[in-house]
């Protein structure tokens, strides 16, 4: 080959169609992935609100089920009041009789499903309910064409076991309501209770120079303090209170200094030792209590002291004296 000739150039390779092609196919997998994604957050969100419907149903059926129990009764005999009126028409009108005993079995068939499932659901008790409104309705047409003078009363006896079922409906509504209402208030008498805790209570024996200090010699003890704090509380009614101290000396008896000491609580009448006026702001309250002997003898042993405030115990101590 000769220096003057030209060699024809190496075709340059396209790579710009391969790339555009790369790149929609990371594109559409980056979509499909979004998408998947999405439907997988909604598959999840259905999941759990399917979940939540489920649990509100059971709960639904559980504080229902007094409820149930006893419209289940009151259906089983208004079918059975149902199937006595059709034996009437029979016997009233026997050309009906194969309609009339059709209508017999739908109500039968009823009841059977009734005392095959001892333990409906609500929403099962009330669609047996519907079928009952549905199956009177027919009766009563029944009762038009048949008895168009009421010789039966079977009306006013259809009148009477409706009113019936929707007064023991009423009354149950009633309970469950004053139930509720009974049990809120006891929740909220708990949770305003008032707390006593931090406790110091021990024995004062008198110095020289007339004040007081703590000791645990019977022989020298002439007063006992019992010293802690209340607890703060938001939904407690703020206001007057009394505190009332009663301390048990290591025989059992309670110290009193005068025999009418006496205060009602949760649990009954109970001597109290003394007591003491605060004026609770629902904040916390350090709080002293003395009881003086009044010359008495203090026993050795074990005492036991126990704050009670609105009627119920607050706190507890304990000290001894030897």
């Amino acid at each position: 080959m000769s220096e003057n000739e030209i060699l024809p150039e190496a075709p340059k390779k396209n790579n710009g169609g391969f790339i555009a092609a790369i790149l929609l196919l990371l594109l559409g997998l980056g979509v499909m992935a979004y998408l998947w994604s999405q439907k997988n957050s909604q598959l999840n969100d259905c999941a759990n609100e399917v979940a939540t419907l489920r649990a509100n149903e059971d709960g639904m059926n559980q504080m229902m089920e007094g409820y149930v129990g006893n419209m289940s009764n009151d259906l089983r005999k208004d079918f059975q009041s149902m199937l006595e009126t059709y034996d009437a028409l029979i016997e009233k009108d026997k050309s009906k009789a194969d309609s009339l005993n059709m209508q017999k079995e739908k109500i039968q068939g009823l009841m059977d499903e009734l005392s095959q499932n001892k333990k409906l659901s609500a929403s099962q008790l009330f669609k047996l309910k519907k079928e009952n409104e549905t199956l009177r309705g027919i009766m009563k047409s029944y009762v038009m064409q048949i008895d168009s003078l009421n010789t039966l009363n079977l009306k006013l006896e259809s009148n009477l076991q409706t009113t019936k079922t929707q007064l023991s409906e009423t009354t149950n509504e009633r309970d469950q309501y004053k139930q509720d209402a009974e049990s809120s208030a006891e929740q909220v008498k708990k949770g305003s209770k008032l707390q006593a805790f931090g406790f110091s209570s021990s024995g004062l024996r008198m110095k020289l120079n007339n004040t007081t200090e703590e000791t645990n010699r019977a022989r020298n003890t002439i007063q006992i303090r019992s010293s802690f704090t209340i607890s703060e509380n938001p939904i407690t009614p703020p206001g007057k209170k009394t505190v009332f101290m009663q301390i048990i000396d290591p025989s059992g008896k309670t110290l009193q200094s005068k025999s009418s000491n006496v205060v009602q609580t949760d649990g009954g009448a109970i001597a109290f030792s003394d007591k003491k006026d605060i004026d609770y702001n629902n904040e916390r309250i350090d709080l002293s209590i003395f009881y003086d002997l009044g010359g008495a003898d203090a026993a050795k042993g074990n005492y036991k002291v126990k704050i009670y405030i609105d009627g119920q115990l607050a706190g507890t101590d304990s000290f001894t004296l030897k």
